[in-house]
């Protein structure tokens, strides 16, 4: 009884764990989602500007005779579609910043994080990481626990089947005379085990040691489903981590070829060979490239965050 409270309470203190390593990885996960939606505020402030900029050049042309009205509309078009956007990224930040905030145990209203576009890139995975470091995830180690204290309760359940042991020991005086209470005959002795036992109960003994036995089988088989889950997740999360870091590269590519695209157009409309919708095409398709890249650099920092977290905390000790 005493080794199965002992496991009991090695479980609660695993569950804590559990509930403080999930604590932490949200923060972070919060943290650098609130540090995307930065990097996109910086990506639409720029983009505003550099319509606001093609928007007085395709203006000028038109007064000076040399442009059209339907360049000067599609210009601001574009640049009003960028200002709408850029205003709606506030939302999600928002949202991740009173999220920190209740974690913290702090009023969304008094709590705010600086601006700060997302340059971090994520840690290194090392290569071969062993499957020991599983062994410290605390909801596998709270798997175990539970399995050893109901093995420690099947040991209970089969000592119902021997009796009651009660150990005493006791002594006194019988004699009512003062000169005689010190005398060896006066002097009375109890000193040992008093046996009971019960006779018949109807199969309970029994039933209740198949019950444990049952409940042990149950938890070993939620110990092995633990690990099998731990190992599927840090798979998962390798995965993606190393499939991200593929993409980001060739996105970036994209959203370089993006910019010469936006280069090479604004020059040939210069030049009056393409009409400015070309143009508009050539921004539109820029900025999608750079959102998507935005939005890949935060799934790879957050996909490194579910592989720190299913390994338990990290790798490194």
């Amino acid at each position: 009884t005493v080794r199965a409270s002992q496991y009991s309470a090695q479980l609660t203190a695993a569950d804590l764990e559990v509930e403080r390593l999930t604590e932490q990885a949200s923060l972070a996960e919060y943290f650098f989602e609130i540090r995307g939606q930065d990097a996109l505020q910086k990506l639409f402030n720029d983009t505003v500007e550099a319509d606001r900029r093609a928007l007085e050049v395709v203006r000028a042309a038109y007064d000076t005779g040399v442009g059209d009205q339907i360049s000067v509309v599609e210009a601001q078009t574009t640049l009003e579609s960028a200002q709408s956007a850029a205003i709606n990224i506030g939302i999600a930040r928002a949202q991740y910043e009173h999220a920190i905030a209740m974690l913290i145990g702090k009023p969304a209203s008094t709590f705010s994080i600086p601006v700060r576009p997302i340059t971090t890139a994520p840690p290194p995975i090392p290569v071969g990481l062993p499957s020991q470091l599983l062994e410290r995830r605390p909801d596998i180690a709270a798997a175990e626990r539970n399995m050893a204290s109901a093995n420690a309760q099947i040991g209970v359940a089969y000592a119902a089947y021997y009796p009651a042991l009660t150990l005493s020991a006791s002594g006194g005086v019988e004699s009512s005379a003062i000169r005689n209470i010190l005398d060896w005959p006066s002097r009375f002795w109890s000193v040992g085990p008093s046996l009971s036992e019960t006779v018949y109960d109807g199969g309970l003994r029994r039933a209740t040691v198949n019950q444990y036995i049952a409940t042990y089988n149950a938890n070993l088989a939620t110990y092995r489903q633990s690990i099998l889950t731990a190992f599927q997740q840090v798979e998962d999360y390798l995965a993606a981590v190393h499939i991200l870091s593929q993409q980001i590269r060739r996105q970036q590519e994209a959203v370089d070829s993006s910019e010469t695209f936006v280069r090479l157009e604004s020059g040939r409309y210069e030049t009056g060979i393409d009409p400015y919708i070309d143009v508009v095409t050539a921004q539109t398709t820029l900025l999608s490239n750079q959102q998507s890249l935005a939005a890949l650099q935060v799934q790879e920092m957050t996909a490194s965050v579910q592989l720190i977290e299913a390994l338990g905390g990290g790798w490194d000790r």
